[in-house]
């Protein structure tokens, strides 16, 4: 007999499931009632209630015989006791949410003094050219005085403060602390009572605990080896280790979560299972026996969650990996899923707005999927001739993805292919980089310089984690396209359940490989071969950034002249993605407001770029200085241009034609002193007016007039606005018109009368609000017009 009360040829009892119908319900109870007042959530727990004592009147009223045959009415009962449970925790913090006079000052808008408790670790939000940074951090009010009446609540109410000051960066979590600023309306679906949006520094009161500073202790040390590392390992290091992602590349991140490898890069349950597997790996090869395993690897988990910070959702993480210890002590697979479903429930109980976490569903459902799923897999590898490592390492991977593919696709709005393949790619390294991650971070106060050096060595198995990412996120089949939301998650969970019970037989599992192998052999060579984007013989791009400029022009193979750069730098990065720009011969300005250089980093992200050409009006400053400050960081010249100048690469001929003189006092001297670019593309031309308006418009007619401004393409000023000479448009005349232009903005663009008019003049119109990106493209002696038909977010 076994330890687990089982002989060695009889076949693996099914997982006991009977706590999962409870832990369901009151999931799922708890996460509608976030979204209810608090009397609907009392009317709920009611409902609930009333209805789980329908089975047990039932059962009286039947005969013993029919009664003990229905194992379902119990089933009834305990999903509904947890629905009642779920709605009657969530209810009771609903109406600490909805306190009569704290909702009364936050409809005001009141100004107030708040006594906080820092939840966590604050998170930057990213800054524009021109604004401060902010952050924010997720506190408990404790005390809120009205600076008007000076009435003084004293509460204990969630809330997110949106904070402005720096300070804000170096507060710890358990730091009490004093604030003042104006209250908000929260956007609801949780349990915070308010936003308080604070300008001065917190005003710090006493310290936070000793695992908090130990814990900042060590993340700041393991930052500090990491420093002379290059950029993407060495941003990704900490965040392997301890889940700190604040030096990580965004596009590293993106390609990460394209990759479906996310769940290295951030806490969660993932986390605690790669620490602990390496330490009961090392416990299990001196044949420790389960107790003395299970003890070495609580003390491991209590280190993981000092050094990772016992934030909420590292708590979170390191319960769902107690969970496992407490299987690996008892000896009983059995009784991990009931552990499991405990666990989650005692959180949800302990928490509700666990119901509304991605991450905790997350860590659920990989640690469901390794406790359901992943043994019988091993199992029926081994059978097959695998070796019991081998096995192990495809299955967890495999299982913990299958587990977490419903919400990882409603929050994505896409299925990764390439996740299973780069998580078995990744293995290998993962272990020798969390603990020589781990090393490093223990050391650095200590030895500095051998944590260093252990940081140089992790970054060599880090490298690898970033080259599988950066590769499955580029290939042009990594993703497919799913609907998001809930609709999307439910719709890839139903999916996933009827795979699963298809496995189970013989026949329907042959089929089900015979249809997916069809599908992916009669999809896959069309996504690899026609990609459809961009269009063949294209000529110029304008991409889909919101509302901002981004223009593209061919300058050979993978090569490209990129003019402006929209407002944030991941659209303009993804845009030349898809384009498959790998080096920017020029970049150019055409001036220097937010919308226009606000994602300059996008451009430079992975890419070369040999230089940056700008106008000769350096306002707004901050936009000037963060153009500035990425081209040095890029080792670009950057040259100040005016009318004359001209460039040719690779078919491609620039010339700047305005503004012919320097414009003040104008509506906007920024907007007329746009650096206005005549492009010729082989026999086709296009105008690139940047933001100009009337007064330059005017100029330009004036000299060097109507022939110099004659173009196929007009890429529209200022996103199409009101201010444009009418003039000007019938001097350009062109076939197509790209109007760059954010869904659903607040400035009314594009106008109606300027698009009605350059249609008049013959020009079909495409809008990146309406149209994702759109191109110009090269057809007989004309132009046509091509959109990709994914418009971006507002």
């Amino acid at each position: 007999m076994s330890r687990s009360g089982r002989r060695p040829d009889e076949p693996p009892r099914a997982p006991d499931l009977r706590l999962a119908g409870f832990t369901v319900a009151l999931w799922l109870a708890a996460l509608a009632c976030l979204h209810l007042s608090a009397r609907a959530g009392l009317a709920v727990t009611g409902a609930a209630a009333g209805l789980s004592a329908v089975p047990a009147v039932t059962r009286r009223r039947s005969s013993p015989r029919r009664a003990g045959g229905a194992p379902w009415r119990w089933i009834a009962v305990a999903a509904l006791l947890g629905a009642a449970c779920g709605g009657a925790v969530t209810t009771a913090r609903l109406s600490v949410r909805e306190a009569g006079p704290l909702v009364s000052l936050v409809r005001a808008g009141a100004t107030v003094e708040a006594d906080v408790v820092v939840r966590d670790d604050a998170r930057p939000l990213r800054a524009r050219p021109g604004r401060p940074p902010s952050f924010l951090v997720a506190v408990d009010l404790t005390a809120v005085r009205d600076e008007e009446d000076g009435r003084t609540l004293r509460l204990t109410a969630r809330a997110l403060v949106l904070g402005a000051a720096p300070a804000w960066r170096s507060v710890l979590p358990g730091q009490h602390a004093t604030v003042t600023g104006r209250l908000l309306e929260p956007r609801g679906g949780d349990l915070r009572a308010a936003v308080l949006s604070v300008r001065d520094e917190p005003r710090l009161r006493g310290t936070s605990s000793w695992p908090q500073r130990a814990a900042g202790r060590l993340r700041a040390g393991l930052q500090r080896a990491c420093a002379p590392l290059p950029r993407a390992p060495g941003g990704l290091l900490p965040g392997l280790v301890d889940g700190d992602t604040t030096r990580l590349d965004p596009a590293l991140e993106a390609d990460f979560r394209t990759s479906g490898m996310t769940h290295l890069t951030a806490v969660s349950g993932s986390n605690v299972a790669i620490v602990l597997g390496v330490v009961l790996f090392g416990v299990r090869w001196v044949r420790a026996g389960p107790w003395v395993a299970a003890a070495v690897c609580a003390v491991a988990l209590a280190g993981f969650v000092i050094l990772a910070r016992p934030s909420p959702s590292v708590l979170r993480a390191a319960a769902m990996g107690a969970i496992g210890l407490v299987g690996l002590a008892i000896g009983r697979p059995r009784a991990a899923v009931p552990a499991l479903a405990a666990g989650a429930a005692a959180l949800l109980v302990a928490d509700p707005e666990l119901a509304a976490d991605a991450g905790f569903a997350l860590s659920v459902l990989a640690t469901g999927g390794l406790l359901l799923l992943a043994p019988g897999w091993r199992d029926a590898l081994c059978r097959r001739g695998w070796p019991k490592s081998a096995a192990e390492a495809l299955v967890v991977p495999a299982a913990a993805q299958v587990a977490c593919g419903p919400v990882v696709a409603g929050i994505s709005g896409s299925v990764s292919i390439v996740a299973i393949p780069a998580n078995l790619l990744v293995v290998p390294a993962i272990a020798p980089a969390t603990l020589l991650g781990v090393a490093a971070a223990v050391l650095s106060p200590v030895w500095p310089g051998c944590a260093e050096f252990c940081a140089w060595l992790a970054h060599w198995p880090t490298w690898w984690l970033v080259l599988v990412a950066s590769s499955g996120a580029r290939l042009p089949a990594g993703a497919v396209p799913w609907p998001a939301g809930a609709v999307g998650g439910l719709l890839m969970g139903g999916v996933t359940v009827m795979v699963l019970i298809a496995a189970r037989r013989r026949v329907l599992r042959r089929l089900f490989a015979a249809v997916a192998t069809a599908a992916l052999l009669g999809t896959l060579p069309v996504r690899l071969l026609a990609t459809g984007w961009p269009p063949p013989g294209w000529i110029v791009v304008t991409c889909a950034v919101g509302q901002g400029d981004a223009v593209v022009l061919p300058a050979g193979d993978g090569r490209a002249v990129v003019v402006d750069a929209g407002p944030e730098p991941d659209p303009v990065d993804r845009c030349l993605r898809r384009l498959r720009i790998d080096r920017v011969i020029v970049f150019v300005v055409s001036h220097f407001h937010a919308d226009h250089v606000g994602g300059v980093a996008g451009v430079f992200r992975g890419r070369r770029v040999d230089a940056v050409v700008a106008p000769d009006w350096p306002e707004p400053p901050a936009g000037h200085a963060a153009v500035q400050a990425e081209a040095g960081r890029g080792h670009a010249p950057v040259v100040v241009v005016r009318p004359g100048w001209s460039y040719a690469v690779g078919g491609l001929r620039l010339t700047v034609v305005g503004p012919v003189r320097p414009l003040r006092g104008t509506e906007s001297d920024p907007n007329n002193n746009s650096l206005v670019i005549r492009a010729q593309v082989g026999e086709r031309t296009v105008l690139l007016p940047g933001d100009a308006e009337t007064d330059e418009q005017r100029q330009l007619l004036s000299a060097p007039g109507p022939p110099a401004l004659r173009a196929d393409v007009l890429k529209v000023a200022h996103h199409g606005s009101a201010d444009q000479d009418p003039r000007f448009l019938d001097a350009v005349r062109p076939a197509v018109a790209l109007v760059p232009v954010g869904l659903d903005n607040d400035y009314g663009h594009p106008n109606a009368a300027v698009l009605a008019r350059l249609t008049r003049g013959g020009a079909r119109v495409l809008r990146t609000d309406r149209d994702g990106d759109v191109a110009a493209v090269a057809v007989g002696d004309g132009v046509a017009a091509a959109a990709r038909g994914d418009p971006p977010a507002r």
